[in-house]
């Protein structure tokens, strides 16, 4: 059996740690076929509570402290490298990398390589601190993407994920979503970034007749690539 072993530093929120998960596995099966319980990766999952509020500014000296301390703790279990499916946690990137001695996969980096190759109008949904910290915007306008975003839709954004992390069966999410993406098509917007790993609990239950680029499916992905790369 192989002995490599994925770091996963999840719980932020706590929801999206098994859909994350999930998606790992829907990789290994689509991408080398994995069947029986002994071919799948060994992973070491923490899930990490963080000072992390829709309604509040995020104190980030805090937050970024609390994910490093997170990082180190899975880097002492012996992983081979991490993963972190929070976009919010990437606005402290570089700090975090360098807080570490193994790699650490980069989602925005993931996501945005994910586009179309050609030149189109992309939209984001994510939480006000990401969206705010311009992570995403500078990638996909690096990449040649026209970008478009109405304020009001980050008001939507909001209430949707706070009802979320409350109550992911409240009907009202999926309404809210639906009308966020009428508003995205009404824009004749093509592309829709989700950086919110949170927005899974909806995203699975839609399908929007628009390219989703979904930030975790785009992680789980390259977490599968680098490691088979790793037990080659």
């Amino acid at each position: 059996m192989n002995e490599k072993l994925i770091g996963i530093l999840a719980g932020m929120g706590p929801r999206s740690t098994a859909p994350f998960v999930d998606l790992i596995i829907d990789e290994c099966q689509s991408q080398y076929g994995a069947k029986y319980d002994d071919e799948f990766p060994k992973m070491m999952i923490y899930s990490l509570p963080t000072p992390f509020y829709i309604d509040r500014p995020i104190n980030h000296e805090l937050m970024k402290e609390t994910i490093i301390d997170g990082l180190q703790k899975l880097e002492s279990t012996g992983v081979n490298f991490i993963a972190m499916p929070c976009n919010s946690a990437h606005i402290y990137f570089k700090e975090l990398k360098e807080s570490i001695n193994i790699p650490l996969l980069n989602i925005v980096e993931e996501t945005v390589k994910k586009l179309p190759t050609l030149s189109q109008k992309v939209t984001l949904f994510s939480t006000s601190s990401t969206f705010e910290s311009t992570i995403y915007q500078n990638g996909i306008i690096h990449n040649g993407h026209e970008f478009i975003f109405k304020d009001e839709w980050q008001i939507k954004l909001n209430t949707l994920i706070q009802n979320i992390k409350i109550d992911k069966e409240n009907p009202h999410n999926i309404d809210i979503w639906n009308k966020l993406i009428e508003d995205v098509k009404n824009e004749s917007i093509e592309n829709i970034v989700i950086a919110c790993t949170d927005l899974n609990v909806v995203l699975e239950k839609s399908y929007p007749s628009i390219n989703i680029v979904d930030s975790s499916k785009c992680l789980a992905e390259s977490v599968v690539n680098k490691y088979l790369k790793l037990v080659k």
